[in-house]
C-alpha cells in the first residue's frame, strides 16, 4: 500500500508546478476573503492559475471565492495573491487549510496580507467599514498542526504572543492615514460555522472580547507563524452579528459589502505593498 506524501513533500511539488508557469518571485503574499477577489485584478501583467490546476492545492467551492492564484505586480511589488480560499466547513483535512497560506511563503513571499468578509460584535462598526485584526480568538474546534509535526515547516509548539505583526500592522495604519480611510482595530472570533451566530452567542463572543467574528483567517494565521511568517490582516464588516442589526443575516449581504469595500481595500493594500517593500 503506497503512503501519501508528506506536506513538505506536496508543497515542494506545487511550488515547482507553478514557477514552471511564470518567472516572478512574490515579496509579498495575499489572501482575498469573500466577495473580495476582484482587488486583484489591479495586478499589472498577472498569471492567473486555478486551484484545481495546481498540484495538491485544496479547491474552495464557496460563492465569492473564485479559486485562482495570481501572481503579479501591485504597485511595482512582485505579489502572489489568492482569490478566495477554503474553510473548515467545506470537509476534508484540517491540515488543507494552511496549504495556500504555506505555498505562498514557499513561492517566496517574506510576508502576508490576510483579508476577510465579518460580522460586527462590536456595535461601534458599521457595515462597510474596514478592521485591522490585532488578535484573535480560536473558537472553531480547528487548528492546521494537528496531526504529526514536519519540522521542516516549524516547530511542534509554535509561539502565538504575536501573532499580527506590529510592525506590519504600523505600515498598514500608515497607508490609512495618508488615504484618509478609518482603519479601527478589533479582535477577531473564529468559529466553525457554516451557519450564523445565535444572539446568545454573540452575547457570548462580545463578553469575551471579540469585536467581529468569521469562520476563515485564524488557520491561516496559526500555519505562517508556524513557517515564522509575518502577518497583517483586515476584516471588512459585511453586517451587524445577530442580534444587533435587526434582521436575518444571508450571504448576499456579505458579497454586497465586499462590493462596497474593494476600491478602499485595493487603494490600502497598493500602498502597503509598496511600503512593506521599502
Amino acid at each position: 500500500m503506497s503512503r501519501m506524501p508528506d506536506t513538505n513533500t506536496r508543497l515542494d511539488y506545487a511550488a515547482a508546478w507553478v514557477r514552471g508557469r511564470t518567472d516572478l518571485r512574490p515579496a509579498l503574499g495575499m489572501v482575498l476573503g469573500s466577495g473580495l477577489a476582484a482587488v486583484a485584478d489591479g495586478l499589472e501583467e498577472p498569471v492567473t492559475i486555478p486551484y484545481a490546476e495546481i498540484p495538491e492545492f485544496p479547491v474552495s467551492t464557496v460563492e465569492g471565492h473564485p479559486g485562482r492564484l495570481s501572481l503579479g505586480s501591485l504597485g511595482g511589488v512582485p505579489v502572489a495573491v489568492m482569490q478566495g480560499r477554503i474553510h473548515g466547513y467545506e470537509g476534508g483535512a484540517q491540515e488543507n487549510l494552511a496549504f495556500g497560506v504555506r505555498l505562498l511563503a514557499r513561492l517566496g513571499a517574506g510576508s502576508l496580507v490576510l483579508t476577510n468578509a465579518a460580522g460586527a460584535v462590536n456595535p461601534d462598526l458599521s457595515p462597510g467599514a474596514l478592521v485591522r485584526i490585532v488578535d484573535h480568538l480560536n473558537l472553531s474546534g480547528q487548528n492546521p498542526l494537528a496531526g504529526p509535526n514536519d519540522e521542516r515547516i516549524g516547530p511542534r509548539f509554535p509561539d502565538m504572543s504575536a501573532p499580527y505583526d506590529a510592525r506590519l500592522g504600523e505600515l498598514l495604519d500608515g497607508c490609512a492615514r495618508r488615504l484618509g480611510i478609518p482603519l479601527p482595530a478589533g479582535v477577531y472570533a473564529c468559529v466553525a460555522g457554516p451557519s450564523y451566530e445565535t444572539p446568545a452567542e454573540v452575547r457570548m463572543l462580545r463578553a469575551l472580547g471579540a469585536d467581529l467574528v468569521g469562520m476563515s483567517t485564524v488557520p491561516e494565521v496559526i500555519a505562517a507563524r508556524h513557517m515564522a511568517v509575518p502577518v497583517v490582516a483586515v476584516s471588512v464588516i459585511a453586517n451587524a452579528a445577530a442580534g444587533l442589526g435587526g434582521r436575518p443575516l444571508s450571504h448576499a449581504e456579505v458579497l454586497g459589502a465586499g462590493a462596497e469595500a474593494r476600491a478602499r481595500l485595493g487603494k490600502l493594500l497598493e500602498c502597503f505593498a509598496a511600503a512593506a517593500a521599502r
